[in-house]
């Protein structure tokens, strides 16, 4: 049995665990690894480990700290394929998926490669006789990341290259459901050149999670989760005096008008809402359609699942992969006939669709017709293949829809009135938002976060809130009497 261990200074971690968890392959139900479980003493261990480092490294030149980043990027990309492997076998989703989520996590490597940029505080000269006052950001120490299973490379890289850019060393707990891709991406560190130390990883569950939150080591938390963990990260990690930017669930919307062009929107809601078997945090889970084209393109929707191909992510055919455990997906699965109980009526049945033979954990594209909000399909943030449809007679019903729902992550309007769309961004109380965008995920130079319910704290991840939440600012005002003078140096001046 392959054996998954924490990654504590620059090595694997050598101890005997105590406890262990089974890491299945989805798509045959069998158990491929068994990952170690840190206990609050590993935990501590890895936050010394880190805090020892963080000495040196917060001393580290912005030019030495921006080189690493960008040998870190080219061996990603390098390994992108592998690392995609490592997310199929374990994630379950389907190899183009994989590397699609390698790649936009790279996007925010490549915005900390910058940051000698990122870093550039105000000068203000003389603002007073002599006296000059300018601005810097200083790292906070050593900080820790939580990370979901439904992105084991991409949501880590929203956080650990900011976060090591700005000169603090980080302990990633990442999910114990598929933990090889973060020891890759441990290793690749290392082959970059990052100093032992800086970067490290503890397996577990809620007593890694919880030794996280309570180290008084420990500077900041990020945290990638469902709505009930991340209320928890924030309150126990800032009773404990701790920052704390904790991403919680979602319900996205994606609100189709009448003028708009169905098949892009069928095509999308498709996309959005079975991509990755519909485990993102920003897929599309309920289309409000406004009538009258609620029967068209329910419609046209049946007729692009039907051609669905559901099958393991090593097969280049599949476009749509198994859920990640059992247990989640017969959850999943409870809520098509509870949704029908309920009055919805079960426009696509995923268990009937072709499904790969076997003991996967399959469960084939969904539609749920005619929802209401008083239907547990539509107040639970079911985090699989299923896509609500709701009927609405208006734009302002459909707004009153979003507004009345507690989550506000991601949303997304369909039409090809630019009016509309405007009034929409501007009034719609959900963090990001796509205008014939089904999921509207910013890029890296921008940040990624919710509002209302699907945000814990003040900060979102990555692009510059995220350098503000992994550094502390400082003012400082000076006066000088006279200069120093230097000895003659004729050579070509450098960065070191």
């Amino acid at each position: 049995m392959n054996r998954i261990t924490h990654w504590i200074g620059g090595k694997p971690w050598t101890g005997t665990a105590e406890r262990r968890g089974d890491v299945y392959d989805p798509a045959t139900g069998q158990v491929g690894a068994q990952v170690d479980f840190a206990t609050a003493d590993d935990v501590s261990s890895a936050v010394a480990t880190a805090k020892e480092a963080f000495t040196s490294w917060r001393e580290a030149s912005l030019s030495k700290r921006s080189g690493i980043l960008f040998a870190f990027r080219e061996l990603v990309r390098e390994h992108r394929d592998e690392l995609a492997g490592l997310i199929s076998a374990e994630h379950g989703k389907v190899r183009s998926d994989a590397a699609g989520e390698v790649a936009r996590g790279l996007e925010v490597v490549e915005f900390a490669c910058g940051i000698p940029h990122l870093l550039k505080g105000g000068f203000s000269e003389n603002v007073s006789t002599r006296v000059d006052s300018y601005s810097i950001r200083q790292p906070l120490g050593v900080v820790a990341g939580i990370t979901p299973f439904n992105f084991p490379a991409m949501v880590p890289m929203w956080m650990f290259p900011v976060a090591i850019a700005t000169g603090n060393t980080f302990v990633l707990k990442p999910s114990e459901k598929d933990p090889s891709t973060a020891v890759r991406l441990a290793e690749l560190w290392q082959e970059a050149g990052l100093p032992d130390g800086v970067f490290n990883v503890v397996h577990g569950d809620k007593v890694a999670v919880d030794a996280l939150l309570t180290h008084p080591d420990v500077r900041a938390v990020s945290f990638v989760g469902s709505t009930p963990i991340a209320r928890y990260v924030y309150e126990t990690g800032t009773s404990h005096g701790k920052r704390v930017q904790a991403l919680g669930g979602a319900k996205n919307h994606m609100l189709v008008l009448p003028d708009a062009d169905l098949d892009l929107a069928a095509d999308a809601a498709v996309s959005a809402g079975f991509g990755s078997a519909g485990e993102r945090c920003m897929a599309i889970s309920v289309l409000v359609a406004v009538d009258p084209v609620g029967d068209e393109l329910v419609a046209k929707i049946k007729e692009r699942v039907a051609r669905l191909r559901v099958g393991p992510g090593t097969s280049p055919d599949s476009e749509m992969g198994p859920l990640v455990t059992r247990q989640h997906r017969d959850k999943v699965a409870s809520y098509l006939d509870g949704g029908v109980a309920e009055g919805a009526t079960l426009a696509v049945d995923g268990r009937e669709h072709t499904l790969p033979p076997g003991d996967g954990f399959w469960l084939g594209p969904t539609v749920l017709d005619h929802v209401r909000p008083e239907m547990a399909c539509y107040r639970d943030e079911i985090f699989g293949p299923v896509l609500s449809v709701a009927r609405v007679p208006s734009y302002d019903a459909g707004m009153a829809l979003i507004a009345d729902n507690p989550y506000g992550n991601g949303t997304a309007i369909f039409t090809n009135d630019g009016g509309a769309a405007r009034r929409f961004q501007n009034e719609v109380e959900v963090g990001m938002i796509g205008v014939n965008v089904p999921i509207p995920v910013p890029m890296a130079y921008f940040s990624f976060g919710g509002w209302k319910a699907s945000l814990f704290g003040d900060t979102h991840v990555h692009g510059t809130e995220g350098v503000h939440f992994y550094t502390r600012g400082k003012v400082v005002t000076a006066r000088w009497l006279g200069p120093e003078h230097g000895g003659v140096n004729l050579g070509f001046p450098t960065n070191g």
